[in-house]
């Protein structure tokens, strides 16, 4: 396979700047899973019913998804990216009479909206992280992007096990929320500080990376929904972030069910440790993709994640925690290569296909409740379900994710 540039000079500055967008929303996706476990012991909420705090992140993904799309394709990457960093803050911000009006209700609100914030920056980020830089290395370039998600990812739960589930004597339920608001009054000073910063950036003209091979392969003009691996690709998405969404919102719950001895706090310290081998993975893939095709290298992390949730779901003590750890590590490369590969030769489609695919987080907003109910009976067994998501992206990777070449319809008369 013949080598090709990440990137070039002219656009080093932005793709700094747009890869340190995938930090930020690391730390907000993970930090909600702590959140997850802190509302069932501060609101007092079923385990079922904490799983409404992913419906609540990835459910604004359904919702913001195709609105994020038009605004970047009328107003551009750049003031895209502004929207989703404004949201992000807002929704940071109202953490503050949330947690004074102790209301699960509000919090799932303002989860919404700072979720609306992160399915803008997620819209935007992976078309604009694509196009900065030659074609051939538009997956490489995502995932190397993602891999500063997964750094963020450690960051969200270590920052939440220390602030939030760290112990503390027994109070009242107010008391417990005082380091929640004060900790998100901070993440959202600084995303603010970020989208001023990022105001000032000049970002250089940009060519659709996704645009070079599309009159070589596709000699006739097709609708974006004839395009079959964009189509896979959003199913694949939507089963992806939900395997990822129950898996991280019971990490802690399984950590405590069945580690004798391990505490709210410690778990969440794991959990944060599991990130590690999200970004050890992300990296290991990144790399191996100059020698493996994406694809294949998406099919051999699926393969591994159904044998890691086997194990996890026998409850072997360390073995299976190790193998819950373990999951991170597979996991690592999914969502940016599903998609890279889903947004292959898509052309004008492509602001369209990123948002038609950023829909399919919704998944994460579905699955968590689900498990939450096999979990109020046996976390452990919660494992089981994953491994459908995982058959779905393996079958994506194997059988639909390469673009497929219109045939020129003649006419006759």
């Amino acid at each position: 396979m013949q080598k090709v540039p990440l990137t070039t000079a002219k656009y080093i500055p932005t793709y700094i700047f747009v890869t340190s967008l995938f930090l930020l929303w690391g730390v907000a996706i993970t930090m909600g899973d702590v959140l997850n476990r802190h509302f069932q012991k501060v609101l007092h909420v079923s385990l079922a019913d904490s799983g409404l705090v992913q419906f609540s992140i990835f459910g604004a993904y359904a919702v913001m998804g195709i609105p994020a799309g038009l605004f970047m394709k009328r107003f551009g990457y750049q003031k895209g990216v502004l929207l989703g960093l404004g949201l992000y803050a807002v929704g940071a911000f109202m953490f503050y009479p949330a947690a004074d009006s102790e209301s699960f209700g509000f919090f799932r609100l303002a989860l919404f909206i700072l979720a609306c914030g992160l399915a803008t920056l997620e819209t935007v980020a992976h078309p604009f992280s694509a196009a900065l830089g030659p074609e051939p290395t538009s997956e490489q370039r995502i995932n190397f992007s993602q891999t500063f998600n997964g750094v963020g990812a450690i960051i969200g739960p270590a920052l939440g096990g220390y602030f939030i589930l760290k112990e503390v004597p027994t109070g009242v339920a107010a008391q417990d929320l005082v380091s929640v608001k004060l900790l998100y009054v901070i993440i959202g000073a600084v995303v603010a500080a970020v989208a001023i910063s990022f105001a000032f950036i000049k970002v250089p003209p940009l060519t659709d990376a996704h645009n070079s091979e599309t009159a070589e392969l596709n000699p006739v003009e097709r609708g974006l929904f004839q395009n079959r691996h964009f189509v896979w690709a959003a199913v694949a998405q939507f089963f992806n972030v939900a395997a990822q969404g129950g898996t991280w919102a019971f990490f802690i719950n399984y950590g405590v069910t069945n580690m004798p001895g391990m505490t709210d706090e410690a778990a969440a310290y794991y959990f944060s440790f599991s990130m590690v081998m999200l970004l050890v993975g992300r990296a290991m893939g990144t790399y191996l993709m100059r020698f493996i095709r994406p694809n294949r290298m998406l099919a051999i992390f699926a393969a591994g994640n159904i044998v890691m949730c086997l194990i996890v779901a026998q409850a072997w003590g360390w073995v299976s925690f190790g193998a819950l750890i373990m999951l991170n590590f597979f996991m690592s490369i999914m969502f940016p290569t599903i998609f890279g590969l889903g947004l292959k030769n898509l052309g004008e489609h492509t602001q369209r296909a990123s948002s038609f695919i950023v829909m399919g987080v919704v998944g994460g907003a579905l699955f968590p409740p689900l498990m939450g109910k096999i979990a109020d009976v046996n976390v452990a067994h919660s494992y089981y379900l994953p491994i459908i998501c995982y058959l779905v992206i393996l079958l994506f990777a194997l059988r639909f994710s390469k673009p497929t070449v219109a045939r020129k319809v003649e006419r006759v008369g």
